[in-house]
């Protein structure tokens, strides 16, 4: 009998091995093992997929592949730079008077009373295949007048039998614009828009009061037909063409257009969800995008994995045939002028553990991975300059490499309304400069970001216009420049400045008391502590005692808006890469308490708040440098914030991946990227075999020790017999 076992054992290794190429653990289907499929995770389903209601990355990843906004970001150049995506040229701003009279370029600014932009579009467009498009062979749209009756075994979009197309015009821009007064679907940027664009916030009051009207009839579907509400500063000149009309000047406007915010929605999907039980079925805008861009959504289970398949109408980009000095080194210029997208189908599988989707990365079975903490020794080691490379493994298996600094900054903000850090004293200056010196971010960086980061000399970072490199762009009231780099001044030089504030030794010179600080931290429980107590040592450095006052999310924010917190951890990241939008943090009209604005600070300098003003709407040159040059120093010397650290992104890609230069501003990437999937076969196939000897010998050697059992055993049962 052992024998017979030994056997099947070893003609099932045999037949394991000579079995089908494909790896035994792979998830994914057979078939598609060569296939032109990029594989990526997501671990965070998205909440919005509407482009008008989506602003977090997580949607992004998706919708941005979908819809087509007029200008995109060069995926090459630096700094980033702005190019036509659906529009055929760069829309240049025409300044007008109060009468509506052309002003020429350079016009003062006092006389400027409105910008207008004119965006033209390239005709032939098309829409990718949707239900809302179907029409019968009489014209008529099939499904627009759903009844119950018609939804009966509907359940998802496909369940819809014919689909149809047509092309992009300019009034789907000016619907879509629209949209984000419309005060049902509560757009991010309403606020901020009503403040520019030309009659937004009359539009919204007008919206408001046509839904709640038809929202109280139950039997009518609350569906407003925006081509029926004028909006005074948008309007559709003629098929392809449109302009927007903003108040003033605001030349950041032209960053917005490049968002999926600004990206055309047709007339016919909004009539189509907005349709009795559409929502009841989840079949809304926010769940099926309907765009003209590289791809679609081809699955939608957030629970599980979205797919994005490529668009049967898209028109075909062709790949940048210029970038930057290096790109044609890096590989990143192979695919110059050659039609776009290159990938047909990309999935991205749920993946709410990193060790998973790491172990997963490892074999093969995803194409580009990020760096936990966890896993960051396995990946990264750095060299005797300290630089960042990969680990022999990583290099074995032709794993690459990237590394970018991103247009993100986390810093520690004082409450400048606070009796005790705040205000505009030399007393309470010098004890936030005594701070900012003690508390360590290199430390920092080294201990809880494996060195991911790079310490922020002020309120901009790099890749970012008015950023300065080298000794011009050093903190000098933090650093001093040595040997070619910033160093960190004394903590000596720390208690001097504490000294003078008042607090000689980290005490009250007027009552003897020690200095006791505040810090209101988010409750994210135990994994914080170690920041926690890092944090605590290096108050403690200045005999400074450091409470934390930890709080949920709700109750932070209201301690935020009430300014009652004092000493606080915040972030920023970049919506467009211009310094105003960093800036814009420090002025004073935006302060968080009062005003709700994201000024967490609550830091209110008059004349800094007077650049910032001038500064907003110029144009990048030399001038406008001068001034950020002026704004940052002014704020360095008050020291609102611990201007902390700009993370550095670390990205791993597989070796049959291309194209993989980062671009920290674009999100419509997708199409850029190629693979070759008859490589990665192979090397999945290597990566993965399955290895049976070591279980075929364990039973080899438990058969072995049965054996003797068992014949002792029949042995004794014929001796009883007997």
């Amino acid at each position: 009998m052992g024998r017979q076992a030994l056997l099947l054992l070893i003609g099932a290794q045999m037949a394991l091995s000579a079995c089908t190429q494909v790896p035994w653990n792979d998830p994914y289907p057979a078939a598609d093992a060569e296939k032109n499929i990029l594989y990526d995770s997501f671990s965070e389903r998205p909440k919005h997929l509407d482009p008008v209601r989506a602003y977090s990355a997580n949607e992004y990843v998706f919708i941005a592949q979908i819809y087509e906004p007029p200008l995109q970001y060069h995926f090459l150049i630096r700094p980033y730079q702005l190019v036509p995506l659906t529009a055929t040229t760069m829309p240049r701003p025409v300044y007008l008077d109060s009468t509506g009279r052309h002003l020429p370029d350079g016009a003062p600014l006092d006389e400027i009373a409105y910008t207008l932009y004119r965006i033209t579009i390239q005709p032939g467009i098309a829409y990718q295949p949707h239900p809302a498009f179907a029409k019968s062979d009489d014209g008529a749209f099939l499904y627009h007048h759903l009844t119950a009756s018609d939804l009966k075994g509907v359940h998802t979009l496909v369940d819809f039998q014919h689909t149809g197309t047509r092309e992009l015009v300019a009034d789907d821009y000016v619907y879509q614009i629209k949209r984000i007064a419309h005060p049902e679907l509560h757009s991010p940027i309403a606020g901020l828009m009503s403040k520019y664009i030309v009659g937004l916030s009359e539009l919204s009051e007008t919206l408001r009061h046509a839904y709640d009207k038809l929202a109280r009839d139950p039997e009518q579907s609350v569906y407003l037909d925006l081509s029926d509400y004028p909006l005074e500063g948008v309007k559709a000149i003629d098929r392809y063409t449109y302009e927007v009309k903003i108040e003033g000047t605001y030349p950041q406007f032209t960053y917005w257009l490049a968002m999926p915010f600004f990206a055309p929605m047709p007339w016919e999907a909004d009539k189509f969800y907005t349709q009795p039980g559409m929502a009841a079925r989840n079949i809304t805008l926010d769940w099926y995008p309907v765009g003209t861009g590289p791809y679609m959504l081809g699955e939608n289970n957030p629970n599980r994995r979205m797919v994005l398949v490529m668009n049967p109408s898209f028109r075909g980009e062709l790949y940048p045939a210029q970038g930057e000095p290096g790109d044609e080194a890096q590989g990143v210029l192979v695919d110059a002028g050659k039609p776009m997208p290159f990938i047909d189908r990309a999935v991205y599988s749920l993946e709410k553990e990193t060790i998973p989707y790491w172990n997963k990365f490892l074999q093969g079975y995803y194409d580009t991975s990020g760096i936990s903490s966890d896993n960051f020794d396995q990946a990264i080691q750095f060299n005797t300059h300290g630089e960042a490379q990969l680990t022999e493994a990583m290099v074995e298996n032709g794993i690459q490499l990237q590394t970018a600094v991103t247009t993100s900054s986390f810093y520690m903000g004082f409450n400048m309304r606070d009796d005790v850090v705040g205000g505009d004293s030399e007393r309470a200056r010098k004890l936030r400069q005594a701070i900012s010196i003690a508390v360590d971010y290199e430390e920092l960086i080294s201990i809880f970001s494996n060195g991911r980061g790079i310490a922020a000399q002020g309120p901009i970072p790099p890749g970012i216009f008015g950023y300065r490199e080298g000794e011009a762009g050093i903190n000098a009231y933090v650093y001093d420049w040595v040997n070619g780099k910033p160093r960190r001044k004394s903590i000596g030089e720390a208690r001097r400045l504490l000294a003078e504030a008042g607090y000689p030794g980290g005490r009250d010179s007027k009552t003897g008391k020690p200095l006791i600080l505040y810090f209101d931290s988010l409750d994210r429980g135990p994994d914080t502590k170690a920041y926690l107590d890092w944090l605590r040592k290096q108050f403690n450095k200045l005999n400074i005692q450091l409470v934390i006052r930890s709080t949920d999310y709700n109750r932070f924010q209201e301690k935020m808006l009430d300014g009652t917190a004092q000493i606080f951890q915040w972030g920023w990241n970049a919506d467009y890469p211009d310094p105003e939008n960093f800036l814009f943090l420090l002025y004073g009209p935006n302060a968080k308490v009062g005003k709700g604005g994201e000024n967490a600070s609550n830091y209110e300098i008059p004349e800094f708040d007077r650049l910032f003003e001038k500064m907003k709407d110029m144009d990048n040159g030399p001038e406008r440098q001068a001034i950020i040059d002026e704004m940052v120093d002014i704020a360095r010397r008050d020291a609102p914030w611990l201007w902390g650290f700009h993370p550095v992104a670390f990205s791993l890609y597989q070796s049959w991946y291309s194209n993989a230069k980062p671009n920290l501003m674009a999100n419509n990437v997708l199409k850029y990227k190629r693979v070759d999937p008859v490589l990665r076969a192979k090397l999945r196939e290597a990566w993965n075999q399955l290895v049976i000897w070591p279980v075929v010998l364990l039973i080899v050697v438990l058969v072995a020790s049965v054996i003797p059992a068992f014949v002792t055993f029949r042995r004794k049962e014929k001796a009883a017999a007997l």
